[in-house]
């Protein structure tokens, strides 16, 4: 008889052909994370209804300075409360040329435990 395959706990990893169980590294799980916390709803998460930086609320704001200003004043503080295996550097919120209506993100830190360096970014709509 042949057995079905297990169900796992999606945020677990499964073992791999060879037994291996694929766990990411410090760098992509610093890099996952931040995508989470910017991505997050507050009041989305249970337990923790102050996680993530809720960067949709910014959805129709104008793209001006100081909507720019908010939304780096927001990923600082959002990422410096969430994620203390980064030392942030750097947070960049910037007019994308030829797009009145998005903004570029861009995030420098460095891991706490290597000092590697890191930069992630992400491309916000604000439909304005």
């Amino acid at each position: 008889m042949i057995s079905p395959p297990p169900i796992g706990w999606p945020l677990l990893p499964l073992p791999d052909s060879a037994g291996q169980l694929g766990w990411p590294t410090l760098e992509r799980s610093v890099a996952d994370q931040i995508r989470v916390i910017l991505l997050t709803r507050p009041g989305e998460q249970l337990r923790r209804p102050g996680f993530g930086a809720g960067l949709e609320n910014f959805l129709h704001e104008p793209n001006t300075l100081n909507t720019r200003r908010r939304i780096q004043d927001l990923i600082t503080s959002s990422l410096t409360r969430w994620e203390k295996r980064l030392l942030l550097d750097d947070v960049a919120v910037n007019e994308v040329p030829g797009e009145p209506a998005r903004v570029r993100v861009e995030i420098a830190y460095r891991l706490r435990r290597t000092g590697a360096a890191g930069r992630t970014g992400i491309t916000l709509d604000l439909g304005a």
